[in-house]
């Protein structure tokens, strides 16, 4: 599991580390790392063209330190400094001392036109609002590629927001981001995420001193042990019953693969509630899937997916399954009649679209502030919110956050999101609390759309579900070969 912490906590960590060490011995944690990174980088240090973009601050400070230790290493190395009165003074002593050359703003974008890699040291986790002025030109000039070689950030790209993944204004786009001690929001959600490129990891030791995260990212140990394990007694009810409410005369697939998503997801049993005509389709797919023409009359059930392709006139279906007291995933046109806010467990699995017309802003400012906007709509309707997307973000009510790491363009296809409402329903009805139950179904969801890239560089839904027990078993096996569970190991 990777822990993303904010500013303040880093700040926190950081200080109470610095007063048990050596002066400057933190820094020089942080450059090691940096350097081995762009050493692996370049294709040999030695005669190789380095650029550091340095702003004020230590985070100028470890782009120079690296820089110097690149260029005693046999690196031709130039500085842009963006503020030369406030520059990190042994930074740039020992840059200088190295031979490093000092490049004034005139000559900057002759610079990163022949550089072999580019450091960016503007701006690190203090910063706040987009670039300006010169920086702003500099971070212009990468994006458009008038650099030859790749651009590496120093903890994470300047100009974004660390602690929302807030793109606000000009901004760095990296190839790569070092980044040190722990994960910033800036790196795993978007559209600051997007920017970071590979992202690599430099343990600098504040390990000890952080606090426990609020935001965090699973790893597949996590996953695997989250994942329900029927044992020997068990039977089709204990492993959990899921009602679907889903599909239409017009969107008869949502409701196959609704119930194909919840048969794979570990459900005993799938109850089918909706119309004869899509329940045919549904039993031809599916022989096992039991229906019924309603809620009410479909059968006990310990958990309901409503609303994947539902259309319109099922608005009393949908209230008997938002009312049943029963834990319930609430996708796509369910979304629609959702109570004012819900008293029992509840997963909602929004695209930016329909968060948007929920929440009553433009859909633009929903992907502009991704994790705001689940967030608040987790607060709003007292639920766990599934923001689908390029990241995934799962947040509930109580602050807890859990970003999908495992997102993939080949789930950019019509019904995968109907696959994932089946298989979070499945996770619900199995015991999983709705945070468990999205943040699993996300991450299966994700490794079967790269599964099914590999065999078909364009996957359908139908693929991404044939995909997903491989997936689910291979996941199982990480923890039946042995793995340690970060989110219990003491």
């Amino acid at each position: 599991m990777i822990g993303v912490h904010t500013v303040e906590e880093i700040r926190a960590a950081e200080d109470a580390l610095m007063a048990r060490l050596p002066d400057g011995a933190l820094m020089q944690r942080a450059v090691a790392g940096l350097v081995t990174v762009c050493a692996g980088l370049l294709d040999g240090v030695y005669g190789a063209r380095v650029v550091v973009l340095a702003g004020a601050g230590n985070n100028g400070g470890d782009a120079l330190w690296a820089g110097a230790r690149l260029a005693r290493r046999g690196a031709h190395a130039d500085a842009v400094l963006l503020n030369p009165d406030k520059a990190h003074a042994e930074g740039l002593a020992a840059f200088r001392a190295a031979g490093g050359r000092l490049v004034d703003l005139g000559a900057a974008a002759g610079a990163l036109a022949a550089a072999d890699l580019v450091l960016d040291g503007i701006l690190g986790i203090g910063g706040r609002g987009g670039l300006r002025g010169d920086a702003a030109e500099l971070a212009a000039l990468l994006r458009a590629g008038r650099t030859a070689g790749a651009v590496v950030a120093v903890d994470l790209s300047s100009g974004v927001d660390p602690d929302t993944g807030e793109t606000p204004g000009e901004h760095v786009v990296a190839d790569h981001t070092v980044t040190f001690g722990t994960g910033k929001t800036a790196l795993v959600v978007d559209p600051a995420a997007t920017v970071a490129g590979v992202v690599h990891h430099v343990d600098i030791g504040l390990g000890p001193y952080l606090p426990s995260p609020e935001l965090t990212v699973l790893d597949d140990a996590d996953v695997a042990t989250l994942l329900p394990d029927p044992g020997r007694e068990s039977d089709k009810y204990s492993r959990g019953v899921v009602g679907v409410l889903a599909g239409s005369a017009q969107f008869p697939g949502a409701a196959v693969l609704a119930v194909g998503g919840a048969l794979h997801g570990g459900a005993g049993m799938v109850r089918y509630a909706g119309p004869d005509a899509v329940a045919v389709e549904v039993r031809q797919r599916w022989p096992e899937a039991i229906a019924g023409p309603s809620p009410d009359v479909v059968g006990r059930v310990q958990a309901w997916t409503v609303g994947s392709g539902l259309g319109d006139g099922r608005e009393d279906d949908v209230r008997a399954a938002l009312g049943a007291g029963l834990p319930v995933l609430v996708d796509a046109d369910g979304l629609r009649g959702l109570p004012e806010r819900f008293a029992g467990p509840a997963l909602l699995t929004p695209h930016a679209g329909e968060l948007a017309r929920l929440l009553g802003v433009e859909r633009a400012e929903v992907e502009a502030r991704r994790l705001h906007h689940a967030r608040a709509a987790a607060t709003r309707w007292n639920a766990v919110v599934l923001l689908k997307g390029s990241t995934t973000v799962v947040a509930a009510p109580d602050g807890r956050v859990r970003v999908n790491p495992t997102g993939t363009s080949a789930l950019a296809a019509a019904g995968t999101g109907d696959v994932l409402a089946g298989l979070a329903g499945s996770l619900l009805a199995g015991g999983l609390s709705p945070l468990d139950a999205g943040s699993v179904a996300a991450y299966a969801h994700g490794l079967a759309g790269q599964r099914a890239a590999a065999g078909s560089g364009y996957p359908s839904a139908a693929d991404v579900l044939a995909a997903l027990p491989g997936v689910l078993r291979s996941l199982r096996g990480v923890v039946g070969a042995g793995a340690v569970h970060p989110l219990t190991a003491e």
